[in-house]
């Protein structure tokens, strides 16, 4: 596997490596003793699946605070997104930062989001599946969100939005004063 940094400390873009041979290839999509040779220390207790309909749908900007704070590995199995973390880290030297990788079941390249990160999402295709794999169970008293258009997280879309839930509509704007 190819781990990336990205400009977020712990946050990673992480590629496989094939190996290729007449039939196809294969390839490892998570290897937890690689994984905390760059410091990710995820034990994944719950895997996840979201199918959207719509080409445009968003959904996200959402983490979980403490007692239950999620680490995810988030992978596209068909078509394509545009992937957005924010860092809402108290006290980090990129607090209110956020990096977008698009990921999608041809690169089959996978984000890694640490604990206090927002995340969210805009599928680019129709019929586009994601899935999450994650350290803690959802826990809904400690879910958190930001709202996904808020202008000073500065967050560019690929597209309209053409589908999101009455809830993600209603997170409150970034403010800065943590969380």
């Amino acid at each position: 596997m190819i781990y990336t940094k990205t400009d977020l400390a712990g946050a990673f873009i992480i590629d496989v490596q094939k190996i290729e041979d007449d039939r196809g290839f294969f390839a490892y999509g998570f290897d937890a003793e690689e994984a905390r040779g760059h410091g990710v220390d995820l034990k994944i207790v719950q895997a996840k699946i979201s199918f959207n309909h719509a080409k445009g749908t968003v959904r996200g900007m959402h983490w979980q605070a403490a007692p239950a704070l999620e680490a995810k590995l988030i992978r596209c199995t068909r078509g394509a997104i545009h992937d957005v973390i924010v860092d809402v880290r108290p006290g980090s030297a990129t607090y209110g930062k956020h990096i977008a990788v698009d990921l999608s079941a041809e690169n089959r390249r996978s984000l890694y989001v640490p604990p206090l990160f927002a995340h969210g999402y805009q599928t680019l295709v129709d019929a586009t599946e994601v899935t999450y794999q994650v350290n803690t169970p959802y826990a809904p008293g400690t879910e958190r969100g930001l709202r996904h258009d808020d202008p000073a997280l500065g967050i560019v879309w690929p597209m309209t939005v053409t589908l999101m839930s009455p809830k993600d509509r209603k997170w409150p704007a970034f403010d800065g004063r943590g969380y």
